[in-house]
């Protein structure tokens, strides 16, 4: 509903809900960014502690490729935390970190397939690896897209002049 439409006597009101609204959101953001930050450092000590597992028992195979399932949960934080960043300066959330999350917990699972303690059926396993190359692709097209909308000099070409 655009200003224009909305009852002049609930202005005040309509301002003062989009500001307390801005303020939590605001809110909101700080603490997915200190969860995120807490995140890192949980990870980081899990992935040690997977490794110290492995070396342990003997299993460096095994233990490297989960120890290697944790860093990509540390990958995906990571690309949280970018995204976050550039939201707290003022920019958009842009699709393809959501598409690079996606594609990082399918590759995880893909992953630590084959050190699970049963071994999953062909047909499971090609499901992963299917979801794997499909999020690839929509990552490329992805890309692909954002850097039309950029000339050799980096300034946007807007919608109308493409």
């Amino acid at each position: 509903m655009s200003e224009d439409n909305f009852p002049r006597q609930l202005h005040i009101i309509n301002r003062a809900t989009i500001s307390a609204m801005l303020w939590l959101n605001g809110i909101a953001h700080i603490v997915i960014g200190l969860a995120l930050a807490a995140s890192v450092l949980m990870f980081t000590w899990l992935f040690f502690m997977d490794m110290q597992q492995a070396i342990n028992a003997n299993n460096l195979v095994h233990g490297f490729l989960r120890s290697l399932g944790t860093l990509m949960l540390l990958w995906t934080v990571s690309a949280l935390i970018v995204a976050e960043i550039r939201y707290l300066e003022g920019g958009k959330l842009g699709v393809d970190t959501f598409v690079e999350v996606a594609m990082v917990v399918v590759l995880r699972k893909v992953i630590t397939l084959p050190v699970l303690e049963v071994a999953p059926p062909m047909q499971e396993v090609l499901m992963w690896e299917g979801g794997a190359l499909v999020l690839g692709v929509l990552y490329l097209v992805v890309r692909w897209a954002q850097r039309q909308q950029y000339d050799v000099d980096g300034v946007v070409i807007p919608d109308d002049k493409r």
